[in-house]
């Protein structure tokens, strides 16, 4: 029962938000009921908790399962602190309908939780959509000039994808002994060779475009641009971790003899996809396009690992999921706040931060450091472990996606090179009195950064059990 609150706390508040219309209640009781979404997951992290299982679609023989594992428990404290992280640092925009926009984010955040931790088949897409519905309709009302063409690509890209992994469970569903939605039943599934190639494509589409990895990804710095900033993050930080969530839970153990065959396409694509968009990421002159490139980046080497079908890169995985979460949300809060301040992204009409708001450039370094994977930075250990697994598979395909290391500290050193330093721009010069609440939230999570960074065994006792289930047979 524990594991249905992390869907009833952001339902009941995202409802009762339709209710209050002065916007003073409305950011109070948005981060309310996230910090109470994160007490509840901080208790599962040091508590036992049982699977909640209740009928719910019985002509389907589909049920309503939740479970949470050491995998299910990484990504739901990810959501967990991105979301009162969000709402606090961005509490002071000016927002139209404020209360119709936090309600849509919170029912954003109860799909992400159920994506996590459903232990069903159909159920899993059913939380999926919901998360994708709400932010569709958060980027084509609030987002920037051309948001309606983007908001479109997005709803084409995912819709397809969605439509495809539907099929896929439909076609595993068919061959299943005992003809349910349950994963246990689904790993068992009847498949000869040829129908589970099928099942891989269809599922692997869908987890690919939501990453996204090469080819699929254009739709991802135009929607990270034109939707608010808030948004962003949320897509940024814990929504493409849905595509690589799924791999790892649904594609990997479903289908490995399909996984196995095509690895090494997969492999290549994701490396492709991490240097092209390196050498994009150096070029940009947006913030936000900046980061949302090297997001796919990260993404992609994340992408390459998990087919290299090893315990050790499967681990780093796992630790990365959630420290790029942690660090690309600290970077687009300060992206935030420069932007909000300034009114401007445009990193060539910045610069001299560092004289204007000091403990602000301090803190971009501190998340530029950890963006690229600094020693004593939580990136660290996840990229060395996935970078070791990458050698062990082919040291060839490592040292072609350890190109993408020197590309990082390239694009991330010139952006705070292009920001902080130099003579105090025209644009800096405007910046007010420091936002305190966003700087108390990027504080907090650079303390994560390092903690995590310099001691990261808690992450990998946490992570344990989803490995033993992947790699012991």
């Amino acid at each position: 029962m524990f594991l249905l609150s992390f869907l009833l706390i952001p339902i009941i508040a995202a409802i009762v938000l339709l209710f209050i219309k002065q916007d003073d209640k409305v950011q109070l009781v948005a981060v309310g009921a996230a910090l109470l979404s994160l007490f509840a997951a901080i208790y599962m992290l040091t508590n036992a908790t049982s699977a909640f299982d209740a009928a719910w679609l019985p002509v389907l023989n589909s049920r309503f399962i939740l479970q949470a594992d050491g995998l299910s428990k990484i990504l739901v404290l990810l959501t967990a602190i991105s979301f009162p992280a969000i709402f606090i640092a961005t509490g002071k925009n000016i927002v139209a309908n404020k209360n119709v926009f936090l309600s849509l984010m919170l029912f954003t955040q109860a799909g992400l939780m159920g994506v996590f931790l459903a232990g069903d088949a159909l159920l899993f897409y059913f939380f999926w959509e919901l998360a994708l519905i709400p932010v569709y309709f958060l980027c084509s009302i609030w987002g920037g000039e051309k948001r309606i063409a983007v908001t479109f690509k997005f709803f084409i890209y995912t819709f397809l994808g969605s439509l495809f992994m539907l099929i896929g469970i439909i076609l595993v569903y068919s061959k299943t002994a005992d003809h349910n939605f349950l994963i246990e039943s689904f790993k068992h599934a009847n498949l000869t060779a040829a129908q589970q190639a099928i099942a891989f494509a269809l599922f692997f589409i869908a987890f690919a475009i939501k990453m996204p990895i090469f080819p699929l990804h254009t739709w991802q710095p135009d929607a990270y641009e034109q939707s608010p900033t808030a948004v962003t993050m949320v897509l940024s930080a814990v929504m493409v971790k849905m595509g690589l969530y799924g791999v790892i839970r649904w594609l990997l153990p479903l289908f490995p003899a399909a996984a196995n065959s095509h690895a090494i396409m997969v492999i290549d694509l994701s490396v492709i996809g991490l240097l092209y968009a390196s050498f994009i990421a150096i070029k940009q002159d947006d913030v936000k396009r900046l980061i949302a490139y090297s997001s796919i980046a990260h993404i992609g080497l994340m992408s390459a690992t998990l087919f290299t079908n090893r315990s050790i890169g499967t681990q780093g995985v796992l630790i990365q999921l959630f420290s790029h979460g942690i660090n690309v949300l600290g970077l687009w809060i300060i992206a935030d706040i420069i932007e909000q301040q300034t009114g401007t992204r445009s990193m060539k009409n910045l610069g001299g931060l560092a004289k204007k708001q000091p403990t602000l450039a301090i803190l971009l370094v501190a998340f530029a450091f950890a963006n690229i994977a600094l020693p004593l930075t939580n990136a660290f250990v996840g990229e060395f472990l996935m970078f070791n697994s990458l050698f062990q598979y082919n040291p060839w395909i490592a040292a072609a996606a350890g190109v993408s290391v020197v590309l990082a500290a390239i694009y991330t050193l010139n952006m705070v090179q292009k920001v902080a330093y130099g003579t105090v721009s025209e644009s800096v010069n405007k910046m007010s009195a420091p936002n305190k609440n966003a700087q108390g939230v990027l504080i907090v999570l650079i303390v994560i950064v390092f903690v995590t960074g310099v001691y990261p065994q808690p992450l990998f006792e946490l992570t344990k059990d989803t490995l033993q289930q992947l790699f012991v047979k």
